[in-house]
């Protein structure tokens, strides 16, 4: 028997596996074991004695660091000379053992085992090398993608971070500035927003930094992994069948499990802090105020879209925003949402459209589609009246001819009734109405192409015309 043999077989008898140690501990009675089978026996036995000897540990197991520097020794010695790995002999005749049983799932020697083996399929080894190999790398694949993923979500927390650092300062400074338009006494009511906008983001930073902590330690196993079963791919024989099931097993054990999913609301409201804030604020002082019914939620809108300052408006940008990714953002086309749903009562609002030669402007309900391919029509969830250039259309594809090209568009919503109609406010004339039942949220919807040449640049939102009866909100 050679020396690397003996070797071999020191390293397994001594624990309570056939392995080679691996973690090596030591007890009082000197008896050495792999710490993670130690652990096993115990739980089996229901004691803390020795495997060996039988006597009770009567101490914490500890390291047993010349044995662990034997072992490494040894394991470093197999990894510098593949030509022993791949060098597999019977030990009886000498020889290379060439052939595999799948019946008993091993290695055999042609001249001594083979009569052992008749009516089993017996395979050339490295064609069952070559099949378990096989079956690995798609496993290799899997996990590799599936550390791509986790490195892009990561990528996209961290992006969301300085964004959110943004949201918070810009938001502060709007609500600064209309805080300076009312009068001393109301100093108090400003600082107890900012500082609820304050809390709001630390708490979502917090959020996010967990996130993303936990997606860093979860790409740190996905990055192990793929060097694991990568290595075990590079070797041969008896040696790669021992590791294909032990990374087989690794690999899927990493694999299990469902895809991590981007958290939504993990940006600031920032419709909560500035949405019709001015208006609450003077609703106190019993003054009168401008009111707007819809405010723009700055959390959907395309990276196409700037919204105003105040968020009752809305453009086609030159510029893309640098905006993260966020589940509840519109990717494919340049949409935005109100900031609030409605699930009952009539609820109406004006958009003033002016010579703009290209929107459409409607609602939709809360699940619409926002990354995807998506036609403005019922069917989808959007309701909605469209201007192209002069040529006005709704949702069904039918082309209407208007009596005058109107600057504002009057939207009704009759959730209760199942209504939505659009009006011209300058004398309530009736554009179209749809009839339907609604069974979610429905947002107010807004989807603005380029204004071109046309002086009307901004879409903008605002409350009931003077000139019209109000509806009724419940």
């Amino acid at each position: 028997m050679n020396t690397e043999r003996i070797l071999q077989d020191y390293f397994s008898i001594l624990g309570v596996c056939t392995e080679i140690f691996t973690d090596p501990v030591s007890l009082g009675c000197h008896h050495s074991f792999c710490s993670s089978c130690l652990q096993d026996f115990w739980a089996q036995a229901k004691n803390k004695n020795c495997p060996i000897c039988k006597r009770k540990t009567s101490k914490d197991i500890g390291v047993d660091f010349s044995m662990k520097e034997l072992t490494e020794s040894y394991a470093g010695r197999q990894r510098s000379d593949p030509s022993d790995e791949a060098q597999v002999v019977c030990t009886e005749h000498l020889k290379d053992i060439k052939w595999f049983c799948k019946d008993e799932q091993r290695a055999v020697c042609h001249v001594c085992e083979f009569p052992h083996h008749q009516g089993h399929t017996v395979v050339p080894l490295e064609e069952q090398v070559q099949e378990l190999k096989q079956q690995l790398r798609p496993d290799l694949t899997a996990l590799q993608a599936r550390r791509r993923r986790h490195q892009e979500l990561e990528e996209t927390y961290e992006a969301m971070v300085p964004h959110l650092k943004g949201q918070w300062v810009k938001t502060e400074r709007r609500i600064k500035a209309e805080f300076e338009q009312l009068h001393q006494f109301l100093r108090e009511e400003e600082e107890a927003r900012v500082e609820a906008l304050r809390e709001e983001e630390e708490q979502k930073r917090k959020t996010i930094l967990l996130e993303r902590k936990t997606l860093q330690e979860q790409i740190r196993s996905l990055s192990e992994g793929p060097s694991a079963v990568e290595a075990d791919l590079q070797k041969d024989g008896l040696s790669f069948l021992s590791a294909s099931t032990r990374s087989r097993t690794s690999a899927r054990a990493l694999l299990s499990g469902s895809d991590p999913q981007l958290l939504p609301g993990a940006l600031l409201d920032e419709a909560k802090h500035l949405g019709n804030l001015a208006h609450r604020v003077w609703e106190k002082m019993g003054q009168r105020t401008t009111f707007s019914p819809v405010t723009l939620d700055l959390n959907t809108a395309a990276d196409c879209l700037s919204l105003s300052d105040d968020l009752t408006s809305v453009r086609r940008s030159d510029v893309t925003q640098k905006v993260p990714n966020n589940p509840e953002r519109f990717t494919r086309y340049a949409d935005v949402l109100g900031s609030e749903g409605f699930s009952s009562g009539e609820h109406c609002w004006e958009v003033e459209v002016g010579d703009h030669p290209d929107w459409v402007i409607g609602v939709a309900k809360e699940s619409v589609e926002r990354r995807g391919e998506c036609t403005a029509a019922p069917d989808n969830g959007i309701w909605c009246l469209s201007n192209d250039s002069g040529k006005y259309n709704q949702g069904t594809g039918e082309t209407m001819a208007l009596k005058r090209t109107p600057e504002r568009i009057r939207v009704q919503l009759d959730y209760d009734g199942g209504e939505v109609s659009f009006h011209d406010p300058e004398d309530m004339t009736l554009i179209y109405t749809y009839q339907d039942t609604f069974t979610e949220n429905i947002f107010p919807w807004f989807s603005i192409g380029a204004a071109g040449e046309a002086r009307t640049k901004d879409v903008r939102v605002y409350g009931d015309s003077s000139r019209t009866k109000p509806c009724k909100v419940m």
